[in-house]
């Protein structure tokens, strides 16, 4: 008993260690958008605010496209090299970039290379999210042992969400210390250097980490990582992966950030009023995943996630006619939040369900990857489709299309087996 305290206090560190990085990745990551409004001025100069909003836009969505790209790159690093050199490795990326936004001088100082700079920081916090993701979801799930394994992986999405959070309180907070002039001047320079400092501690963090049993036993066996070995050897599960994604990150996004935008647009909601509904619906959201994790310990994963997918296909037509005429911010909070408790089903195991489909020496990879092509074609699209039924006329066409992409997961979850019962993680 007493040799056995010791080792799960290194394991409860190494995972809030872990999960501590995970939030500060999200909070780098989220900050671009939270501050666009302040820099994209000193960055695009020409043309009206329209302009400058949609050239930082497009920058934001290159960094979106670069993360498939990372979670191929980092994910063979993290299986040749340890997740915790990958976890390593991908806060000092993200370092990297949030300090470059931090101190890039302006177009009017340094002329062109100004965007440039911007590009090359959102490429590099791109390259990160895409490692982080598959990186820190293999790490915790092997870190916490098979007992907790849904409960503590499901942090993963708690730090995600506190990222977004902590990134809008920063916002919240120079809003109401500093002149609106300080604040469009330097002030946004402020929570990229943050960012940047916070992960300098994450770095310094992480390399305390230590590596997990799974990593250290796969590393004798000679077998490696590689593009061409996933796809050749575990087709099939690459395969899941994508396809029990699609609809959960799908919904995710539909849910949670594109719904602030419904609120205005369609609810007639101002701002500030949507801002509010959608923080306060997040923090609950946030709350919840470990109680779902835990509960995945106790029943499996396969009944939360067919929970989601059957409440997801029944109910996302619901919930979005409602919205469009709903007056009340109350009503309009517990709607959302409930559209959150139904994805809560997906988000909160999502990363262990894929982590128990791979062997080691692979799971990095084959957790990074597909999910990072099923998030860019079909989250990081969200907005954009959504937008584009609304542009023609049918803004409900997007509620059908989120319900078939969620009946496409539905399908997936029923066919395949709980993997709390089947893990190919077999270390205890």
């Amino acid at each position: 008993m007493a040799s056995s305290a010791p080792a799960r206090a290194s394991r409860l560190r190494s995972i809030l260690g872990g999960s501590a990085g995970n939030l500060v990745e999200w909070y780098d990551w989220y900050a671009y958008s939270a501050f666009t409004l302040y820099f994209a001025p000193h960055f695009f100069p020409e043309g009206d605010r329209t302009a400058q909003q949609l050239n930082a836009a497009a920058v934001f969505a290159v960094g979106f496209l670069m993360r498939p790209i990372g979670g191929w790159l980092m994910g063979v690093y993290g299986d040749r090299h340890g997740r915790k050199a990958g976890l390593t490795l991908s806060v000092t990326l993200m370092c990297a970039g949030s300090l470059i936004i931090a101190l890039t001088p302006g177009y009017e100082t340094i002329g062109a290379a100004a965007p440039v700079m911007l590009v090359l920081a959102r490429l590099l916090q791109g390259l990160s999210v895409g490692g982080e993701y598959g990186a820190s979801a293999t790490y915790l799930s092997e870190m916490a042992g098979k007992k907790h394994r849904g409960f503590f992986s499901s942090f993963q999405y708690v730090t995600l969400i506190s990222g977004q959070l902590v990134a809008l309180l920063v916002l919240l907070v120079l809003q109401a210390t500093l002149r609106e002039a300080d604040l469009d001047a330097w002030g946004w320079r402020i929570p990229f250097a943050i960012g940047g400092a916070l992960a300098v501690v994450v770095f310094w963090l992480r390399r305390r980490l230590a590596e997990t049993e799974s990593f250290e036993n796969a590393r004798g066996e000679g077998r490696r990582s590689g593009l061409l070995a996933l796809f050749r050897e575990h087709p099939r599960e690459a395969a899941v992966v994508m396809l029990l994604t699609a609809g959960g990150t799908l919904a995710f996004y539909a849910y949670s950030i594109y719904l602030q935008k419904f609120l205005v647009n369609t609810a007639g909601f101002d701002r500030a009023t949507a801002s509010q509904i959608n923080a306060a619906a997040l923090f609950g959201f946030m709350l919840i995943q470990p109680l779902a994790g835990a509960l995945s310990d106790r029943i499996g994963r396969k009944p939360l996630m067919v929970g989601f997918g059957v409440l997801g296909v029944l109910l996302t037509w619901p919930i979005f006619t409602t919205l469009e005429t709903v007056k009340s911010p109350f009503t309009a909070f517990l709607i959302m939040f409930g559209a959150l408790v139904i994805v809560t089903g997906y988000t909160s195991i999502n990363a262990v369900v894929k982590a128990e489909l791979f062997p080691a020496h692979i799971r990095t990879l084959g957790v990074a990857l597909p999910y990072a092509l099923a998030n860019a074609l079909f989250g990081g699209t969200a907005e954009y489709i959504a937008f584009r039924f609304k542009d023609a006329g049918w803004e409900r066409g997007f509620y059908w299309y989120v319900t078939a992409m969620i009946a496409i997961s539905l399908i997936t979850y029923l066919k395949m087996r709980d993997t709390a019962k089947h893990s190919r993680i077999v270390e205890d």
